[in-house]
């Protein structure tokens, strides 16, 4: 795994890679906690966003604990009807509940709360792996995201599915060339769902968008604030893929989700050149709200 270059999707000989996809956006040069000791390797935190899922969250839970690295896992039921909380509690999962259903992101906004409550002052913040509920025994198969992350080969690595064609729907196509557009690299999976990153890179995408937008407006931020973003090989069954994760929206409304998404980067983006332009040609390089 490495991250990528924009001039080869696929390593070159002799790179010390294993097949991930890579990019070429330097990373920015910025500070590290200081490993003291081996407990301050390879930490993370499963979170897992569950509505209804009582057939397979327990699996899930404990297939999540079962990742080398992984020392917490988190379910934020999303308002389930069924027994989706006591399962996964049984299972050894830590669970926050939603009175009332919000969604995922705003399930992922509190699970990723509760996980920086629990990181222990001094030490390098946990790396966050998102799971669905539904994946089961399979979640094991994310543990090479996990790997990617803890051992510091990229900010982001999201799950591109094994031996599997890549998705070509209009909302994955959009998605895929904003972010060529942002950075010369061409992810496979631009909305794929199951991913591992920092805590620097999860607050430099917050807050996160809305709907099917929040997976390509998530590598976008991480992106745009110079981190380091990869694919990475995951036998991962049968998930669902491309940010399908809310079940019964329309195609429609999944590409307006990563529309909107888009564009508000695009906006920002035009935004910050603006006024960037406009302070170089303040005397003295001045911003002008330095002047009001």
């Amino acid at each position: 795994m490495a991250p990528a270059r924009a001039s080869s999707p696929s390593p070159s000989a002799g790179d010390g890679t294993d097949g991930a996809t890579r990019h070429a956006r330097p990373r920015a040069s910025r500070a590290r906690r200081s490993v003291a000791g081996p407990e301050d390797l390879h930490v993370a935190a499963a979170l897992i966003v569950a509505h209804d899922a009582a057939r397979r969250i327990a699996a899930t839970v404990r297939a999540a604990l079962a990742i080398p690295g992984v020392d917490l896992v988190l379910v934020v039921d999303d308002a389930s009807t069924d027994n989706t909380q006591q399962l996964a509690r049984k299972a050894g999962a830590v669970v926050v509940r939603h009175s009332h259903p919000r969604g995922r992101t705003a399930s992922i906004e509190t699970g990723a709360s509760v996980i920086a409550m629990r990181d222990e002052p001094g030490r390098e913040p946990r790396a966050i792996l998102l799971l669905p509920g539904v994946l089961g025994h399979y979640a094991v198969g994310a543990a090479p995201l996990v790997a990617a992350v803890t051992e510091h080969v990229a900010d982001l690595a999201v799950a591109r599915a094994d031996g599997r064609a890549r998705v070509e729907g209009p909302s994955t196509k959009v998605a895929r060339r904003a972010v060529e557009r942002a950075s010369g690299w061409t992810p496979e999976e631009p909305l794929g769902p199951v991913r591992c990153l920092t805590r620097e890179a999860l607050e430099a995408a917050m807050p996160l968008a809305r709907g099917t937008g929040l997976e390509v407006a998530m590598t976008l931020d991480i992106i745009h604030a110079g981190l380091t973003v990869t694919e990475v090989e995951c036998d991962l069954g049968d998930v669902p893929r491309a940010g399908s994760m809310g079940a019964g929206t329309s195609k429609v409304t999944r590409y307006r989700d990563v529309m909107m998404a888009i564009s508000a980067r695009r906006m920002r983006g035009a935004l910050s050149q603006t006024q960037t332009a406009i302070s170089s040609r303040m005397p003295g390089g001045r911003d002008p709200e330095e002047d009001e």
